[in-house]
């Protein structure tokens, strides 16, 4: 693949109203193609996160109807949209955003591409079929277990490209640094402080870290836990660590801003997911020098590396969460070899700029092909 030869417009569509791992990318993307010369315009939800994170970041931005994935007057506002847009081509990020974003570009006759971020199984049927083979023209997977993913839902190999998540580790430093941001939590330099930032969902696995520290309490470790994250999950898990008897161990801080500054006070951060595209809270940890404890879950389990970066269990499963952790916990020596080998895994094509890169080349091929480079 070749970058384009000339500066593109580049429509970007997404169907979420809140912003996670997700949005996050797609602003790294916005973000690098504006670097490299490119006008991006995003179409979102009104009042949506993404809305306000645009006009914040100053990158064009045009509110959106999504509510109904199939509302045809959504699609026509967005066909209006594209039409006083006119990109060069179009990206669609969300799936809500394939159908109504990808329909209005196939009645304007733009070559779109979607980016599939979720492990989860893709439908063989009919819709499928149209989607695949007639709106979109390529598809873009997260890891390669969502590309096995597509491939079982029936899309075709050919149009398929793995572009990894990734992570700007030069947004990764601390403002405070470890002492400090312990201190303001009334927590001691040396005690021991794992660390989880996930949204407050099931799929999270943050019910069985919290059985799995019930297991090492058992054994004598009590480590601390700060759990970063927002979510519906959130009363039931902080009954649960009541329940346990962990309420003493376990702090829910909410959604935090901080994460770089939480990230250098840690020892040992944690995604004890059950399922996972990739896991952009992990990529962050390694970046920023953390052991990591991960379920071997999707494109979570490709980009942890067993044994060198952090350790991996299966999910759902507390023994072995807790039995991953105590040697950790226990084995300075351990977490500070996993912790050293977590930026050179970064650099191994989880970086921002190697994300735009690969991005801009696939939309060269892909206008290339229209006949539009």
């Amino acid at each position: 693949m070749t970058p384009p030869r000339r500066p593109l417009t580049v429509a970007h569509v997404t169907g979420e109203t809140g912003f996670s791992g997700g949005e996050l990318q797609v602003f790294l993307l916005l973000e690098g193609l504006r670097k490299r010369g490119h006008r991006s315009v995003l179409l979102c939800p009104e009042g949506s996160r993404s809305c306000e994170q645009a006009a914040a970041r100053g990158i064009e931005v045009r509110p959106i109807r999504t509510r109904n994935a199939w509302s045809l007057r959504s699609v026509w506002q967005i066909r209006r949209e594209l039409r006083a847009v006119a990109p060069d081509l179009v990206h669609l990020h969300t799936g809500r955003a394939n159908w109504l974003g990808g329909l209005a570009a196939w009645v304007l006759g733009l070559p779109a591409l979607t980016t599939r971020r979720m492990d989860r199984a893709v439908k063989r049927d009919v819709r499928t079929h149209f989607m695949y083979s007639r709106v979109v023209r390529r598809a873009v997977a997260i890891s390669q277990a969502v590309r096995e993913r597509l491939v079982e839902g029936g899309v075709p190999p050919a149009m398929i490209r793995v572009i990894t998540s990734a992570v700007d580790p030069d947004t990764l430093y601390p403002q405070l640094g470890r002492a400090q941001t312990r201190a303001q939590a009334g927590l001691a330099n040396d005690a021991l402080l794992l660390l989880v930032v996930a949204a407050l969902f099931p799929r999270k696995g943050v019910d069985v870290l919290l059985d799995a520290l019930g297991r090492l309490a058992e054994d004598g470790l009590r480590p601390a836990l700060w759990i970063a994250g927002q979510g519906p999950a959130r009363p039931a898990l902080e009954k649960q660590a009541r329940e346990l008897g962990l309420a003493h161990q376990v702090r829910f801080l909410g959604e935090r801003a901080d994460i770089a500054d939480l990230l250098a006070a840690c020892d040992v951060f944690i995604l004890p997911s059950r399922s996972e595209g990739l896991g952009v809270a992990a990529l962050e940890a390694m970046a920023a020098g953390r052991a990591v404890v991960a379920t071997r879950v999707g494109g979570l389990a490709e980009a942890v590396v067993h044994e060198r970066t952090g350790l991996l269990v299966p999910p759902g499963d507390p023994a072995a969460l807790a039995g991953a952790l105590a040697p950790l916990l226990r084995d300075p020596a351990l977490r500070a070899r996993l912790a050293a080998a977590g930026p050179a895994r970064i650099d191994e094509g989880f970086r921002a700029d190697q994300l735009v890169e690969a991005y801009e080349a696939l939309y060269g091929e892909l206008l290339a092909e229209a006949g539009r480079a």
